[in-house]
C-alpha cells in the first residue's frame, strides 16, 4: 500500500503526517522525496545508515572526431547542446540523459560520462525504514533521484509513505505515478485554499483516490474546509492547532512516540487511510 502525502507548499505539515503515520504502523517505509530539503530524517534520526550516490550519464564531446554538422544540436529540444565558433558547447545543467546526441552523431563524437547529482541515504528507526533523497546544490532536476527511491518500497511490508515535495511540479508528478491514495495536507486559511487546491488539481490529472488532513484547525470558520465540501473532496482527519503538538514537532521529536493522545489521533487516521485504499480496490480493482 502506497501512500503519497502532499502540499502546495512547505509548512502545511506534510512531513508532520507523513512521519507520524509511518511511526503509527506495525511496520513500515518511509520514503522522503523532498530531495531538495529532505527533513524527515531528522525526526527519525535513523540508525545503521548508509548512501549510495545516484548519478546520470551526460554527453561528452571529442572536439577531434566532431565535424560541426550541427546534428545533435538540432536534435536535443532543451537546448542542452550549442555549436559556437567552431566548438561544441554542453550544458550538463539542462540535459535530460536521454542519449539521443550520442546515438544520431555520425562522426562518433559524442560519448557518455557519468555525471553524481546526490545520494540516498537508507536507515532504520524502531519500526520505520528511513530511506532519504539528497539532491546536490545547483541541480536542475530531482527526478532521477526520486525514480531510484521509488524502487526502494518493499512489497513485504503493508505501508510505504511517500513524503512528497512541496507544490506540484514535475518531480512532485514522478513521486506520485504509481501510489494507491494521496493525502492532500491543508492549512486553514484562504492562502491554504489557493495550495490546496493545486494538488487537488495535480491529483485529478492522475486519477488518483484522494483524501484531504485538515492542519492547525481552530474553532472558527475554516476556508479549506469549505472548499473540501463544495468540491465533494473526502475530508480525512483534522489535526487541531495545538501548541504542544507544534512543540514536540519544532523539538524535532515523532508526536506519536512521545504521548498517548497524538498516538490515538494518527491510529485512527492510520486507520480511516487504509479503509479508504481497501475501499478503493474493491470498487477499482
Amino acid at each position: 500500500m502506497k501512500i503519497a502525502v502532499l502540499s502546495g507548499k512547505g509548512g502545511t505539515g506534510k512531513t508532520l503526517v507523513s512521519v507520524n503515520l509511518a511511526a503509527s504502523a506495525k511496520e513500515s517505509i518511509y520514503i522522503d522525496c523532498d530531495v531538495e530539503e529532505p527533513n524527515g530524517h531528522l525526526f527519525f534520526k535513523p540508525k545503521a545508515v548508509q548512501s549510495e550516490a545516484i548519478a546520470i550519464r551526460t554527453p561528452s564531446v571529442d572536439e577531434k572526431l566532431c565535424k560541426g554538422c550541427r546534428i545533435c544540436v538540432e536534435f536535443c529540444k532543451f537546448n542542452a547542446l550549442a555549436y559556437i565558433k567552431d566548438k561544441l558547447i554542453i550544458f550538463d545543467e539542462v540535459c535530460h540523459s536521454c542519449g539521443g546526441c550520442v546515438l544520431f552523431c555520425p562522426a562518433k563524437a559524442l560519448s557518455e560520462k557519468e555525471k553524481v547529482i546526490g545520494e540516498i541515504q537508507s536507515g532504520v528507526s524502531e519500526n520505520v525504514g528511513v530511506i532519504t533523497g539528497i539532491l546536490n546544490t545547483g541541480e536542475a532536476s530531482g527526478v532521477p533521484i526520486i525514480k531510484k527511491l521509488l524502487t526502494c518500497a518493499s512489497s513485504d511490508k503493508q505501508f510505504t509513505f511517500i513524503d512528497c515535495p512541496p507544490g506540484s511540479a514535475c518531480i512532485v508528478m514522478e513521486s506520485i505515478k504509481e501510489v494507491d491514495y494521496c493525502i492532500l495536507v491543508a492549512e486553514p486559511t484562504l492562502f491554504g485554499v489557493h495550495n490546496l487546491n493545486m494538488v487537488y488539481e495535480l491529483v485529478k490529472l492522475f486519477n488518483k483516490p484522494h483524501g484531504v488532513i485538515l492542519n492547525k484547525c481552530l474553532e472558527e470558520e475554516n476556508p479549506a474546509e469549505k472548499f473540501c465540501i463544495e468540491n465533494s473532496i473526502k475530508i480525512i482527519g483534522r489535526l487541531p492547532f495545538d501548541r504542544q503538538l507544534g512543540r514536540v514537532n519544532a523539538d524535532g521529536l515523532i508526536a506519536i512516540r512521545e504521548s498517548q493522545k497524538y498516538r490515538d489521533l494518527f491510529f485512527y487516521l492510520l486507520q480511516r487511510i487504509t479503509r479508504e485504499v481497501e475501499d478503493e480496490t474493491v470498487t477499482h480493482p
